[in-house]
Formats: C-alpha cells, structure tokens, sequence
C-alpha cells in the first residue's frame, strides 16, 4: 500500500526513510539535539539530502558527534576535518562546530541541559501546525527567529532563523508534516 507522504521526500529511499523514522520526531536527548544541530549548520546554503548522504561520514569524522571532544578538538584536528572528502570542507562551518560544541556545553551547565533550554521555547511541547501543502510550511518563524537571536548572543555561529526552524523540525519542536500525510498524526 501507497503511503502519503509530505512531498519534499520524494522517492529517494534514504530521502524517505529519514522522512518516515526521524522527521518531526520529538528530540529530548542533548546527543541527538546536538547532531542535528550540527547537520544542519552543514546544510545551511546545501540541500538535505546531500548532507543525509554524507551523514555516516560525518558521524566518523566528528567522534559520534560527542561535543566534549568536539569542544576540545586542537589545530591539528581541524586539519585533519579540512582534508576529509566525506564532509563538507567548509573551513568556517568546521569552526562553527567547535565553538558550537563549547557553547552547547554552556547551555547545559546553566540550564541543566541543552534539551530544557531548547524546549522552553515551546513550552516543553510541538507546536502542531495544520499544513495543507508544502508550498505553505514557512522557511523561518517568529520563534525561529527568537531562537535564533538567542543561541548567537550566547556564542552559536551559523544558527540564522532558516537554521534553526530546519533543526526544530527535524527535532519535532514543530510538526510540520502536512496534514494528509501518514506521519502527521504519529509525530
């Protein structure tokens, strides 16, 4: 039987995995909160998929995402990261990722976790919104862009409002799953 799905997964079977298994699904743990948000700091100016595809890659290439060691990466680490062909070599996002890693840690020590920083947001619940069609879901929001100001006063780089609404819904801090979509009500 033929699922719906929302479109932008298309037929691509990581695409629609990812879709399917992960997509919109609410994220509590500061591990994962901290993958995606560095996934999508790498996608920003690239399209998921591509990011998706190299995924494995970086998981290697940045310890399983551990931001104890990714906050104490030395110069020679970063050049290792610059040589790697299965990450994206962007010298300013592998910065991003380290500063990003020290500030997630600062989050955590002054409110307990990244999590309960985070979801404060949206009152520790998703925001269920009511798409019709892609053409409606919203690139960036007014909590986005809140979000946004707040993680780059505390130190994040490439958290613009595009960023951040992508890793809240990714991390299900919004259910933007159409509404005729199968995974609408699951998430």
């Amino acid at each position: 039987m033929n699922k719906n799905r929302c479109q932008w997964c298309g037929e691509d079977p990581l695409y629609v995995n990812y879709h399917d298994q992960e997509w919109g699904v609410p994220v509590f743990d500061d591990a994962k909160l901290f993958e995606f948000l560095i996934l999508e700091t790498f996608q920003a100016g690239l399209s998921w998929i591509t990011i998706l595809r190299k995924r494995e890659n970086f998981r290697k290439a940045f310890d399983n995402f551990n931001y104890k060691k990714i906050a104490k990466y030395s110069d020679e680490k970063f050049e290792e990261l610059m040589q790697n062909a299965g990450i994206i070599r962007n010298k300013l996002k592998i910065k991003a990722t380290i500063t990003n890693a020290i500030a997630f840690m600062e989050v955590q020590n002054e409110f307990g976790s990244f999590s309960d920083y985070i979801w404060k947001f949206t009152d520790d619940k998703p925001i269920i919104n009511k798409w019709n069609s892609l053409s409606e879901v919203p690139a960036t929001t007014e909590l986005s862009d809140s979000i946004s100001k707040d993680l780059k006063k505390r130190g994040f780089k490439f958290v613009g409002s595009t960023v951040v609404y992508a890793h809240m819904q990714a991390t299900g801090m919004v259910n933007d799953h159409v509404k005729d979509c199968f995974r609408y009500n699951e998430v």
